[in-house]
């Protein structure tokens, strides 16, 4: 399928990953000089489509944009699926299927710019560097949205998305959505202690006590690369699946995709793992890209106190500090994390949808939504728990 675009660029649609060589894909999706991020790399994405769990049968159909030149080089591209629900998309937009379901209309198939099952902020419009970057993804963005029109589907998403991607959408008439998430943020600390420094006395002492409360009788291991053994991946993936069925009823992933991911993508991860008594009990993976460790799947055979708060967040923090990375994005939701010195931040998603009437409706919704999002974020920011001044506790 192609669309005109230009006198010398059209763009179609790939019906898989494996249609578009991994060194074009990653030459655009993580270029020199923009932080890398793993999730966007062609490892990422082959490993969901070539397990099962990024297909037509469970309801994400890979069509990723391409946009190419007229001598046929590719100049950009996009993740896109055809998606036939909106489970795993971190943004939720069930309500907007209701109601234009309810006015007669089919909401599902929608076309889905994104990282299947994955919260995290990034590019979306892929051009890589060069004088036309910017020229690229402006076309990239404006033919998505003639593809929307022409195919018939309800509406197109972008979600998580990078400042720039969210700048040129919106100018280009893209719906702007915002959301939220509690990210933490590096300000040079060298060690956890440190950022503790940084917190009122309070606050402070209240995560000394969390933290030895979780590791009491623990051994607490963060596993990389060659570290990692099939017995991790074993325990992992069993303390995964508790948590999927438990949060979503069926999980997302299956073992293929994890085994694939450390085939491919090893020195990435960051397993952090507890043992008690010889025996592992619980389990937080993370992957790694040059400036954020990005905090994804986690599980636990057995309920301890704050154990979730250990191997989540605080080994997290280690374990970016450890590595030099700027932040730390543990995933969706949680206000819980404020306490425990994640920042709010806000998250946007772009939105095209040709119906005039729905989409008249929908803008109406999101202009109070950002209103209210906005200001909420500006109340949590009030209490975070850092010291006001330097000497005041």
């Amino acid at each position: 399928m192609s669309s005109a675009m230009s006198a010398n660029r059209t763009l179609e649609l790939a019906s898989g990953i494996h249609d578009i060589a991994r060194d074009t894909w990653d030459a655009l999706a993580n270029p020199a000089g923009d932080p890398f991020d793993p999730f966007l790399s062609w490892d990422f994405l082959a490993a969901l489509e070539e397990s099962g769990c990024a297909t037509e049968q469970t309801g994400w159909a890979p069509h990723h944009a391409v946009l190419r030149e007229e001598c046929g080089a590719i100049a950009a591209v996009a993740p896109l699926y055809v998606k036939g629900h909106s489970f795993g998309e971190f943004v939720f937009d069930h309500a907007w299927a209701d109601a234009y379901e309810r006015a007669g209309g089919s909401y599902y198939p929608k076309l889905l710019a994104a990282v299947p099952f994955t919260p995290a902020t990034g590019r979306r419009l892929l051009a890589g560097a060069g004088p036309d970057a910017d020229q690229r993804r402006d076309q990239l963005a404006a033919g998505l949205a003639r593809i929307t029109e022409r195919v018939g589907v309800s509406s197109l998403h972008l979600n998580f998305l990078a400042e720039r991607d969210r700048a040129m959408l919106e100018r280009l008439g893209y719906m702007m959505r915002q959301g939220q998430q509690f990210h933490w943020i590096n300000r040079g600390y060298e060690s956890f202690d440190d950022f503790l420094a940084a917190l009122s006395s309070r606050k402070r002492k209240d995560l000394r006590k969390e933290r030895a409360r979780a590791q009491e009788g623990l051994t607490i291991h963060r596993l990389s690369g060659d570290e990692l053994k099939p017995e991790h991946w074993d325990a992992f993936f069993e303390f995964y699946l508790d948590t999927g069925a438990r949060k979503w009823g069926q999980p997302y992933l299956n073992r293929d995709f994890f085994d694939l991911l450390h085939d491919r993508m090893k020195d990435r991860i960051v397993l952090i793992m507890a043992k008690d008594d010889g025996e592992w009990i619980a389990g937080a993976m993370n992957l790694m890209g040059s400036e954020t460790l990005y905090g994804r799947y986690w599980g636990r055979a057995e309920e301890r106190p704050f154990l979730h708060f250990e191997l989540c967040y605080y080994q997290a923090i280690d374990a970016a500090i450890e590595r030099g990375l700027n932040r730390v994005e543990a995933g969706a939701q949680g206000a819980h994390k404020l306490a425990r010195g994640y920042e709010p931040v806000a998250t946007w998603s772009a939105h095209w949808i040709p119906n005039p009437g729905f989409r008249d409706a929908v803008s109406h919704y999101l202009e109070h939504e950002r209103a209210a999002v906005s200001e909420e974020i500006a109340e949590l920011t009030g209490h975070m728990p850092f010291r006001k001044t330097v000497g005041n506790e």
